[in-house]
C-alpha cells in the first residue's frame, strides 16, 4: 500500500451539551436499539462473481444536487442495488426530496444521528445543527399530503441502528455506538484501545459514515485514504472498516460527493462533481440555516 498522508483535521463534532425535550417528537412503530453488535454478529461469506455490485452512500444531509449527481452516476454504471448509511437529512435545504429519493431507491437505510434528531430530538448538537433540525422537522410537518407525510415519518421510525448484510455489517457511526460514535483517522495513533475494541466487534467487513472522511481502517491499526489505495480496496480475509465518505457534505477538502461501490472482490471509491453553488444559494436563502452550512461545501470542510 502507498505511503499514507493523514490529515490532523477532525470532522466537526455536533456536541455542545444536552438539550431539553422537543415538542411534537414522533414515536416509531419499531426502532432497533441494540448496544452490543456481537449479539447480531455474522460470519463472512466467501465473495463470488455472482454477487451484484452494491452502491453504498451516506451522509446526504439534505443536499439534493449532490444526491442527484450520485444517483445519475450509479445509474450510468447500471447498478441496481443501493443502500444508505444514514444522515439523509439535517444541515441541508432539501430534506423532503432527499428522503423521498432514498425511500424509492435504497434497499435499506441506517439511522444516523441527524435522522435520530429529527424523529426524536436533537441531542448534543451545536446551534447550527440544532436550528437545522428544528427547521427540517417543520418541513416534514408542513406537508399537507397526509399519506406522503406519514410515509416519511414511518420510514424514519423504522430505520435500524445496524444492518447485518450477508457480506458486511453496516452502521452509521461505529459497531460500538452505531448512531453517534466517530471513528477518526487519527484514532489509529491517539485511541488504539478504542480501535481494537471496535475491531473486536466485527467479523470481516464493516461499512460506516458519520465522519464524512472516506478511507479504510485495518486492525494493525492503520488507516488508508482512497488516494493511498488508488481509489480501490482489494477485499481479503483481513478485517476492515470502510468509511464511504459523504454525499452531501464532504469534509476531506474535496467538495465532490463521495460514495463507494462494493464489488465481489473490491471496494471502489468514487467522487462526483455537482452544482455546489446551487446548494449554497439555497442554504443562504433559508434564514433558519446557518450560512456556514452552505459555505463549507465550497471547500469540502
Amino acid at each position: 500500500m502507498a505511503e499514507k498522508q493523514i490529515s490532523n483535521q477532525q470532522p466537526e463534532n455536533d456536541s455542545v451539551g444536552p438539550l431539553s425535550s422537543v415538542k411534537n417528537a414522533h414515536q416509531p412503530e419499531k426502532v432497533e436499539q441494540v448496544t452490543d453488535p456481537l449479539e447480531q454478529s455474522i460470519q463472512p461469506l466467501e465473495p463470488g462473481p455472482q454477487d451484484p455490485p452494491l452502491a453504498i452512500i451516506s451522509d446526504i444531509h439534505a443536499n439534493y444536487e449532490a444526491l442527484q449527481a450520485v444517483m445519475a452516476e450509479i445509474r450510468s454504471r447500471n447498478i441496481e442495488h443501493i443502500c444508505c448509511l444514514g444522515d439523509v437529512i439535517g444541515y441541508g435545504p432539501n430534506p423532503l426530496e432527499c428522503l423521498d429519493t432514498v425511500i424509492d431507491n435504497c434497499e435499506f437505510t441506517i439511522m444516523g444521528n441527524h435522522d435520530f434528531a429529527i424523529f426524536y430530538e436533537p441531542f448534543n448538537f451545536n446551534t447550527a445543527a440544532e436550528n437545522a433540525a428544528y427547521w427540517t422537522r417543520g418541513q416534514f410537518e408542513a406537508d399537507s399530503d397526509r399519506v406522503r407525510r406519514n410515509r416519511r415519518w414511518r420510514y424514519l421510525g423504522n430505520m435500524q441502528t445496524r444492518m447485518n448484510h450477508k457480506r458486511f455489517l453496516a452502521v452509521h457511526g461505529s459497531p460500538r455506538r452505531p448512531i453517534n460514535e466517530y471513528i477518526f483517522p487519527d484514532d489509529i495513533y491517539s485511541a488504539t484501545i478504542k480501535i481494537q475494541s471496535i475491531f473486536d466487534r466485527i467479523t470481516h467487513l464493516c461499512f460506516v459514515g458519520h465522519t464524512h472522511v472516506p478511507g479504510v481502517f485495518v486492525p494493525q491499526p492503520d488507516f488508508y485514504s482512497p488516494e493511498d489505495l488508488n481509489n480501490e480496496y482489494r477485499i481479503s480475509d483481513e478485517k476492515a472498516i470502510i468509511n464511504v465518505g459523504s454525499v452531501g457534505q464532504p469534509r476531506d477538502h474535496d467538495p465532490r460527493a463521495s460514495f463507494v461501490i462494493l464489488h465481489h472482490d473490491r471496494v471502489e471509491f468514487l467522487r462526483v462533481a455537482y452544482d455546489v453553488n446551487a446548494t449554497v444559494d439555497k442554504v443562504r436563502s433559508i434564514d433558519a440555516l446557518d450560512n456556514f452550512l452552505g459555505q463549507r461545501l465550497l471547500e469540502g470542510t
